[in-house]
């Protein structure tokens, strides 16, 4: 049993999708203007994570080699079509803010490489566990991001004020997404550089 709770840590900490592995950076930018996004988004992604990695546990024997990257795609794109349809109807206005980067979770990088990497070749369970923690990774990603450029771009921490004033505007934008994202990154390589005396390496992608 103690490999799950592993697979859980790995996915928020040691392989964060977003600090530690750099994948779906794009979408991690562009909706973390605040929590509520942050937060509507990563929900999003952790049940299409993990719905995603128990069908292709379930049906990897089923999956012929060639076609397997249209065949994960497939499957993700039946559960981001699910959540799709169920986010309108939980909150319509945060909804619209983040619809865009819903429909591209069918192509983010941190969905198809887990089931690549692990779902098509694990059981049901572990897979399970896997995706939840890369899933819960992702989630925690967004929130940090988000609740940093909030707070410092527009004083407020999920729409209540907080500091009574705008400091420092830029944090909204997309220049401010990056420098978060590239600050928390370092701060992540500089703590496992104390702790292993290793220099870290990341991977890549959208």
């Amino acid at each position: 049993m103690s490999r799950y709770p592993d697979l859980i840590w790995r996915g928020l900490i040691p392989e964060n999708p977003i600090f530690r592995l750099a994948l779906s950076m794009c979408p991690a930018v562009a909706v973390t203007v605040n929590v509520q996004n942050g937060v509507m988004l990563g929900l999003a992604v952790v049940f299409v994570q993990v719905m995603s990695s128990c069908t292709v546990a379930i049906f990897r024997g089923f999956i012929h080699p060639r076609i397997r990257i249209p065949a994960y795609v497939l499957i993700i794109a039946l559960w981001v079509s699910v959540v799709d349809m169920v986010l309108p109807v939980i909150n319509p206005a945060i909804y619209e803010q983040v619809k865009l980067f819903v429909k591209l979770i069918v192509v983010f990088a941190i969905i198809i490489s887990r089931l690549e990497l692990f779902a098509s070749k694990e059981p049901l369970i572990p897979s399970f566990f896997d995706g939840l923690g890369m899933g819960l990774g992702f989630l925690l990603g967004l929130c940090l991001i988000g609740a940093i450029r909030e707070l410092s771009g527009t004083g407020q921490l999920l729409g209540f004020d907080i500091l009574g004033f705008k400091p420092l505007l830029v944090m909204i934008l997309p220049a401010g997404g990056f420098f978060v994202i590239g600050f928390i990154m370092a701060a992540f390589n500089y703590i496992e550089y104390k702790l292993t005396g290793k220099i870290p390496t990341s991977g890549g992608g959208h």
